[in-house]
């Protein structure tokens, strides 16, 4: 796979109600996605040279989507503000450039909202899957 640019990943949040859509959250200027594993540990005294062993297909799966940048009061950031304030799961999208694009229900955990005398108004967000995720290959 080519290079790809960093400014054409893509987070997208669901909109509340009868009909959700998806909105664009326009602004962040850095966006990513963190796919976590745990592990379980199942070593014992029988361990093969006392190696640790971790038993496959087993521990919790978790994604977090994070992103900073410049805040412009758009859609998308609107709705990650009702959820944050209503504490509602919502679907969520990430684009990554020749790769793919992850989507599954999210949970904001975190908004920041900041700025200088001299400077923007700065924004950042960060969510936590709370369901299963989907992930569809480019091209697939």
């Amino acid at each position: 796979m080519a290079a790809q640019c960093g400014g054409a990943i893509v987070v997208s949040f669901e909109t509340a109600g009868e009909t959700p859509t998806y909105k664009v959250v326009a602004g962040l200027r850095t966006r990513s996605i963190s796919l976590n594993s745990e592990t379980v540990d199942v070593t014992n005294a029988d361990s093969s040279g006392h190696w640790r062993e971790l038993l496959a297909g087993c521990g919790v799966r978790s994604a977090s989507i994070s992103g900073s940048g410049v805040f412009t009061g758009n859609e998308g950031f609107d709705e990650v503000q009702d959820a944050f304030m209503d504490r509602s799961v919502r679907d969520a999208k990430i684009l990554i450039p020749g790769w793919g694009t992850f989507e599954g229900p999210f949970r904001v955990s975190s908004l920041e909202i900041s700025g200088e005398y001299n400077d923007s108004v700065q924004c950042s967000m960060s969510l936590e899957s709370a369901g299963a995720l989907t992930f569809t290959a480019i091209g697939a």
